[in-house]
């Protein structure tokens, strides 16, 4: 007699481990129906997951640059200043999604909340963002996980250009708030887990904030409230979503995840087609 393989074995989304397709709940995490297709669909799940999810990031912060740089070329973009050199015309990052005031409040451009966090405005500013995030996200997802950790990048992200927004900055961009608020996330694990490890973290990422603050008040153009907004909400949401060792990651987390993504990747959709749409007209 053949075997019956109308049930086989598979890994449940939430937890990794082997589950029954046909099981009404996984057995080691309580998630329901674990065999849901749908359920599966988790572009960040798996041991490789956030390898990719960080190369991704910042695969998009560097094709956007490009795209801005393709979009808005000027002589001045060559120019041999360290902060000058490749910087993408003011117009070409509007027409990408630089959030701000302006945007905001007179052009109701409010998806570029999500789009100006994959803008910046040079190549120095470009090369130390995605450095710190290189360095930043794999601790974030050691923590808190990978879910958690795309979620702190993105609402970071808004929050912080909210806030600026609201203090009244006409123009913004950049990835500095997202990254500011994986290290309010940090902060808040160091302060609230303690003990050595996290007396030493949080001491460690107290000196990338004190140190970015200090940046932001000597640098002119540097938006502090953006980098302040991003601490801020990152330290509330790694209050809120918990770290691993209070609480694992859940299949909520992941549903906020992937709604966090998809709505990034639809403003960044709409970004490129404004920039392809200006190229156009341009002619």
């Amino acid at each position: 007699m053949s075997a019956n393989n109308s049930s086989r074995a598979l890994l449940c989304p939430n937890c990794r481990k082997l589950v029954s397709s046909s099981a009404s709940h996984c057995p080691h995490c309580g998630l329901k129906t674990p065999g849901a297709r749908w359920k599966n669909i988790f572009l960040f799940s798996g041991p490789g997951g956030p390898k990719r999810m960080v190369a991704a990031i910042i695969g998009i912060n560097i094709f956007m640059f490009v795209l801005s740089l393709v979009i808005g070329f000027r002589p001045a973009n060559l120019s041999f200043s360290p902060l000058a050199f490749l910087s993408p015309s003011s117009q070409s990052l509007l027409i990408l999604g630089s959030t701000g005031t302006i945007p905001l409040l007179q052009l109701d451009r409010w998806w570029s909340l999500l789009a100006a966090g994959y803008l910046h405005g040079g190549l120095l500013h470009i090369l130390f963002n995605m450095l710190a995030f290189r360095q930043l996200g794999p601790l974030v997802i050691l923590e808190y996980g990978l879910n958690r950790m795309i979620v702190l990048y993105t609402l970071g992200s808004v929050g912080g250009f909210i806030l600026s927004t609201l203090a009244g900055v006409p123009f913004t961009l950049g990835a500095s708030a997202a990254i500011c608020s994986l290290i309010g996330a940090l902060l808040f694990y160091g302060k609230s887990r303690g003990g050595i490890y996290g007396d030493a973290l949080f001491s460690q990422i107290g000196g990338w904030a004190l140190g970015i603050f200090l940046f932001g008040f000597l640098v002119p153009g540097i938006n502090n409230w953006a980098h302040g907004g991003g601490m801020l909400v990152g330290a509330m949401l790694g209050y809120l979503l918990g770290y691993r060792e209070r609480k694992e990651e859940t299949f909520n987390h992941k549903v906020l995840a992937m709604t966090c993504v998809a709505a990034t990747l639809l403003a960044l959709l709409w970004s490129c087609l404004n920039g392809v749409a200006f190229v156009f007209l341009s002619r």
